[in-house]
């Protein structure tokens, strides 16, 4: 089969391979190595040049080696099947074994119980593979956006995709999202329409359907030869040939002339194709509008240039099951996704207020390194990294930004499935992974020598929070482990423990998120929790100056209690960075200065539930005009006391309000259901402050109170048939209304009655 090479550079240099390599430095050695090619490269211009300019080819060129691709699709899209396929054609498995085989192996991606949650498995964070020279990592990219953290990620680290479609399904739901993350975080892709062989396999309507429902600039690159049963082959429309695939596992391709009974099909294919790459491409429009005849090279550099720049998707077509088209959509890989030079990260400057940086993507600038995936492996935890820019090499000292820590880096590693290969050194566009490195996801790492984070370090405050706990005693243990084990994971999942009940109080993003959790630590750590009801974290706060002069004098035997504080309480104006303020306004020294910090604590305590519902008072300033004390009797104690009373004294003057979680809501729906969606939100006392048409769905843009979004999923999906989404994010705490705060107050005496 001809090989591909890389488009975009047929025209700059030529390869000239050669059994022996020339003598080389331990570095450049390493990274040949690292690569498995076997190649050295000429240049006619570089005659007279100088060791770094020698050097610098070496790494570009097994940069340009590289791909780092996730594979997204619909459930039951063959994406499983796809990647068993890819990881058997380029060596990496020996044998091909089906999803729900019958031979009771599974597939490698599926190698632990289906219980254990896809993607947890080490093989699947990102498995590695070799073809035609080329290295290619593949990247677990989660399936279901659940909006946190963690999906940003993975995406974060993938420089192009495969979107796998079904011939008779379609584009489905799933399909749509998966599209709309890709988009989102700006990734390259090809689609590549799966299935051909089933019944009623049509690729043309999942074509035109992907232009209509996902806004895909694309056309096919390839035409099958049969459809269904009769499935037998693809042209490629670039190259002008037929492909067969034979051997018990199509590994033997077989090129031919095409068929004359579809050469007609195939001439209106192709030119399809190149009329739809010159409406983004401005090179291959001049050629053809000149109606010159457009080569193999000149059309597969057109395509590589408008893919990357994601103005165009090439469509691939085959069968995973059946073995056919495989080969073909792994050169397609090679020649149209970018390589890591190729592509733009940023980075945010810490020192600079998270002011963005672009990075240079070569191993030349500053070692900076995302850690984007963490494993309880065998050995402790394994973390995955990906590296940005710079060098990382076993024995180095790096330093997480997220927490200063400088770190030695003991053991480098690069997974091969479930088995790993030690290696010395790694350089940007690398994936490896880390071993005895304490983090957490979606740290950065670097050389010290610049302070970069490749996400924001700003965490969302959790908005929800549910009681948790193990139903049998036995099992305390695992499940504290669990927790620790996730809150490094995930930094928008919090654990805390409940004062009055004692209970486990785990806090998060909403209602699907905690869900995923409780799930998890069933699943992967065998422990049954009983789950409480779900509770939003109200806040309280004062609406007016209010004074407060208090004495607090106790006499029994002994030494007695003697404290008295003046002053007054006011809320702090909106917007202010600070949640509570102390101010010391007393002159002279009618309380004693080492009683100060004793007031401000207790005022503290008393903030910490406000006499309403028993929720944190924010945004309060405390002013302490005067007071008294006893040469005796006056302590910290006392003083404590006596500002935690006059606190509770105060409370009700200052006109408290109960303030609740605002989520800022943006819902996805078809047209045809805007008005019933428009009307539960009124009902659930949400305000819609935008609407917008993007085709043929509505884009509505809502404040509601989160206390209203429990079962908002469920409740969506059935007015919308399953065809809506939402995205829900934490916007501020605001006011309730009158009546609520009522309905809030009474609920929370009548429990304390209750107890």
């Amino acid at each position: 089969m001809t090989r591909f090479q890389n488009g975009s550079r047929l025209l700059s240099y030529t390869f000239s391979r050669s059994k022996t390599t020339s003598s080389v430095s331990p570095t450049t050695a390493l990274l040949q190595g690292n690569f498995q090619i076997q190649h050295s490269r000429h240049f006619s211009n570089l005659a007279s040049a100088t060791t770094k300019e020698e050097k610098e080819p070496c790494w570009k060129d097994s940069m340009e080696r590289l791909r780092n691709i996730g594979i997204s699709a619909h459930i039951d899209s063959g994406k499983t099947t796809l990647t068993e396929r890819i990881l058997y054609y380029t060596g990496r498995i020996h044998e091909i074994h089906e999803v729900r085989g019958r031979d009771g192996v599974g597939a490698k991606m599926d190698s632990m119980d289906l219980e254990r949650e896809k993607g947890i498995t080490i093989q699947s964070a990102a498995t590695y593979c070799t073809w035609n020279g080329y290295q290619v990592n593949i990247i677990d990219t989660p399936g279901h956006v659940d909006f946190t953290i963690e999906v940003e990620r993975a995406l974060r680290v993938l420089d192009g995709a495969i979107l796998v479609l079904c011939s008779v399904g379609g584009v489905q739901s799933q399909s749509i999202t998966v599209d709309r993350q890709m988009r989102r975080y700006e990734v390259p892709r090809l689609a590549f329409i799966n299935k051909l062989d089933r019944m009623g396999a049509d690729p043309w309507k999942v074509l035109n359907q992907a232009r209509s429902k996902l806004r895909h600039h694309s056309a096919a690159v390839q035409v099958p030869i049969g459809l269904e049963d009769d499935f037998e082959g693809l042209i490629d429309l670039v190259k002008m040939k037929a492909y067969y695939f034979h051997g018990s596992n199509g590994e033997k391709i077989v090129t031919a002339e095409i068929p004359v009974e579809i050469e007609a099909l195939v001439a209106e294919k192709r030119r399809e194709l190149i009329e739809t790459v010159s409406e983004v491409d401005d090179k291959l429009a001049d050629a053809f509008l000149a109606d010159e005849s457009i080569s193999t090279s000149d059309l597969e550099e057109a395509i590589r240039r408008a893919t990357v720049a994601k103005k165009f998707v090439p469509v691939f077509m085959g069968s995973a099951f059946k073995n056919k088209g495989v080969q073909p959509l792994l050169d397609g890989v090679l020649s149209y996704l970018p390589c890591p030079l190729e592509v733009s990260n940023y980075a945010l400057d810490q020192t600079k207020d998270e002011e963005k940086v672009v990075l240079s993507g070569t191993p030349d600038g500053p070692l900076v390194a995302l850690a984007f995936k963490l494993e309880e492996g065998r050995f402790g935890q394994l973390t995955y990294l990906r590296i940005y820019e710079g060098v990382i090499r076993k024995g180095d000292f790096i330093v997480n930004v997220n927490t200063g820590k400088k770190i030695k880096v003991p053991r480098l590693v690069r997974m091969h499935s479930n088995e790993m290969e030690d290696i010395q050194e790694a350089h940007a566009g690398q994936i490896v992974a880390v071993f005895g490195v304490d983090c957490a996801s979606g740290d950065t790492f670097t050389d010290g020598s610049v302070k970069y984070t490749m996400t924001s370090m700003n965490v969302p405050e959790p908005v929800m929070s549910l009681a948790i706990q193990p139903v049998s005693k036995d099992s305390g243990g695992q499940f504290s482990k669990a927790l620790n084990r996730f809150q490094k994971e995930d930094p928008t999942f919090r654990v805390g423990l409940d004062p009055e009940s004692a209970q486990t109080i785990i806090s998060g993003m909403g209602e699907l998120h905690l869900d995923i959790y409780v799930e998890r630590i069933r699943r992967e750590y065998k422990v049954d929790a009983s789950v409480g009801k779900p509770r939003v974290n109200f806040r309280e706060t004062i609406t007016q100056r209010a004074e407060f002069d208090y004495l607090h004098k106790k006499q029994s035997g002994g030494q007695g209690q003697y404290g008295r504080v003046c002053g007054y309480i006011e809320p702090i104006p909106q917007g202010s960075m600070t949640k509570f303020e102390f101010d010391n306004m007393i002159v002279g020294q009618v309380i004693p200065s080492n009683f100060i910090p004793a007031i401000e604590k207790g005022f503290k305590e008393a903030a910490n539930s406000g006499s309403l519902i028993g929720h944190p008072v924010e945004n309060l300033r405390i002013a302490l005009t005067d007071g008294a004390a006893h040469a005796v009797d006056s302590s910290e104690l006392a003083f404590k006391l006596a500002a935690i009373y006059a606190f509770r004294q105060c409370y009700t003057a200052a006109k408290p309000v109960i303030l609740e979680p605002v989520m800022l809501v943006e819902l996805k729906v078809p047209t045809e259901f805007q008005g019933t969606v428009a009307g539960d939100i009124n009902k659930r006392k949400g305000v819609i402050v935008g609407n917008d048409q993007d085709g043929d769905d509505s884009i509505i843009t809502a404040h509601v109170p989160l206390n209203n979004m429990f079962g908002y999923s469920t409740a969506l999906r059935s007015m919308t048939q399953g065809k809506g989404e939402f995205t829900m994010e934490y916007k501020e705490h605001s006011p309730v209304s009158q009546d609520v705060q009522m309905q809030l107050v009474n609920t929370y005496k009548a429990s304390k009655t209750a107890e």
